[in-house]
């Protein structure tokens, strides 16, 4: 028989166990309140406007330093599959504030969009001009249920009234500036009301002054900051003290001749092996030249080395380690969920939406931005180089790991079930999200009810000559399908995350499977498709052949 000394400490050691296991419970689900504390923590979603893959120490950057997103990976969960919806911001920024595909938007393209050709076969899809207001956005939900909403930077999704602040947000800086790029640039004056041009003043630095002082003044609310840089999107414009440091970094790389690669359009009438192109680099027009080449061929940056737009990088992570500071200056850090994001992949290949651009050899460093080596293509792309994107999210007292990476395919259109899930909110009526809640991947889970991913672009791009198109990913398998001629590719991205070894002759069976979920998919969505160019010239192709 038990002493009463024994009996008590069964009890106690029962109660520990229960405490324990809710707990585990409370941070399975989410649910804060389960254990008396606060039940609306404060969530912060930093967007970084044409951030590559790679473009940070912590996904394998051999130039940029990246200090403060590498100690967030270390202390969150850090995604080596996410996906942006699109290769371009609108879409995929339409994407995280609605939980939608920009397809079922039917805002596929940057706003305003380009402008059409007489070279181009197709017709640009016609696209809405801002993102309609009678979309429930993850800023409006969230309002709704006691949180304080604060944009910071860059909106590109409408012109006024469709501004931030008729889409659910308290404040917005600038308060007059709604286009996707600076207004004058990285260097006051900014000439964007809402933000100080104080001389010599850097504009990732005054919109993270902004951004601070809303949190400060959020104490005694729950906040949703959604701080949204124009960095590192061009012009590429570094402060100076850091465009300094790489420049010193750049002088003691290796020499490189040519650290670029030759990329032609697969759906093309004479489209080139992987062979071909490298054997047309070591020729003249190619070698030389930085334009729209001969065939549809463009040329991709293959190495980090630009001084201008590594200095952006690193200042983009001095802001986020300034709002890291501030949450433990308040002692907000344990109550608040981060997210951390790019809105497509890097600005490998130069902006050709003037077709006959031609950049000239000393002013390289103004139009490649960075390289996505190992990933295939650049922002304006849909190989991995456009749309995959890092991610990394920090949860406070709910991811049981560290340093924990999670390599399952995410995708843009999760962030808003999820934050709903993080803090126990249900969707607003009726209101469809094509995207799931990442909370299981955050808890270890790696089999979650999804099928496949899915982009359409039916429009031209200005960073390269590839036809449009749209694309799948399925488990390993990636499926592209180009919309000019009907060419199809397939990728094992599990054994060829660079995309080089196109499996569709060897794998007809997966390209048909794919090809078929894929229009399926298309049909459900009602998506546009994009008509005839009935003012189709092919003679008027900006450059000759060979």
């Amino acid at each position: 028989m038990r002493t009463n000394l024994e009996l008590l400490w069964s009890h106690f050691a029962g109660l520990i166990r229960s405490f324990l296991l809710m707990i585990l419970l409370a941070a399975m689900h989410g649910d804060l309140s389960m254990l008396g504390g606060n039940a609306k923590p404060n969530i912060v979603f930093f967007l970084v406007d044409d951030l590559g893959w790679n473009d940070l120490k912590c996904y394998g950057s051999p130039f940029y330093d990246t200090p403060n997103v590498d100690r967030l990976a270390r202390e969150g969960v850090h995604f080596t599959d996410a996906y942006a919806t699109c290769h371009v911001c609108s879409p995929s920024r339409a994407s995280i504030l609605t939980g939608k595909y920009p397809a079922r938007l039917q805002l596929t393209d940057w706003l305003p969009g380009r402008r059409e050709f007489p070279f181009q076969k197709l017709s640009n899809a016609a696209i809405k001009q801002a993102l309609p207001l009678e979309e429930i956005t993850l800023a409006e939900t969230l309002k709704e249920n006691g949180y304080r909403t604060g944009h910071f930077g860059k909106w590109h999704l409408g012109e006024e009234p469709y501004g931030p602040l008729a889409q659910g947000f308290d404040v917005r800086v600038p308060t007059d500036w709604n286009k996707g790029w600076p207004r004058s640039g990285y260097h006051s004056p900014f000439n964007m009301t809402g933000l100080e041009d104080e001389d010599g003043a850097y504009l990732t630095d005054v919109l993270t002054d902004e951004a601070l002082k809303f949190i400060e003044s959020s104490e005694e609310q729950p906040f949703f900051l959604y701080l949204s840089h124009f960095a590192v999107h061009d012009p590429i414009q570094g402060p100076s003290d850091l465009v300094e440091k790489y420049e010193t970094k750049r002088s003691r790389l290796p020499a490189d001749p040519e650290p670029f690669i030759l990329e032609g359009n697969p759906d093309a009438e004479l489209a080139f092996e992987r062979s071909h192109l490298d054997q047309f680099m070591l020729q003249e027009p190619y070698k030389s030249q930085y334009r729209v080449l001969p065939d549809q061929t463009v040329k991709i940056k293959q190495r980090q080395d630009n001084p201008q737009f590594a200095a952006m990088v690193e200042s983009m992570d001095e802001s986020l380690g300034r709002v890291m500071a501030k949450l433990e200056e308040l002692g907000l850090t344990d109550d608040t969920i981060l997210f951390f994001t790019s809105d497509n992949g890097g600005m490998a290949a130069a902006n050709f939406g003037r077709p006959n651009r031609v950049v000239s050899p000393d002013r390289l460093d103004g139009a490649y931005a960075t390289s996505n080596h190992p990933l295939r293509g650049a922002k304006g792309w849909l190989y991995e180089g456009g749309i995959r994107v890092p991610l990394i999210i920090k949860w406070p007292g709910h991811v049981p790991f560290t340093e924990y990476k999670c390599h399952e395919p995410v995708i843009g259109v999760d962030f808003y079930p999820t934050i709903l899930d993080m803090l126990g909110l249900s969707k607003n009526g009726n209101h469809f999200l094509d995207g799931i809640s990442l909370v299981p991947y955050l808890a270890g889970k790696t089999t979650v009810d999804r099928d496949a991913l899915y982009w359409h672009f039916p429009h031209y791009s200005n960073h390269g000559m590839q036809s449009p198109g749209g694309a799948i990913r399925k488990g390993a398998f990636k499926l592209l399908e180009y919309f000019e001629n009907g060419s199809v590719q397939l990728f094992d991205l599990h054994n060829d995350p660079g995309e080089q070894n196109d499996l569709a002759t060897q794998r007809p069976d997966v390209v048909k499977r794919l090809l078929s979920q894929l229009r399926d998919w298309r049909n459900e969505t009602n998506v546009r498709m994009m008509p005839v160019n009935p003012n189709y010239d092919p003679s008027a192709r900006i450059s000759e052949s060979r």
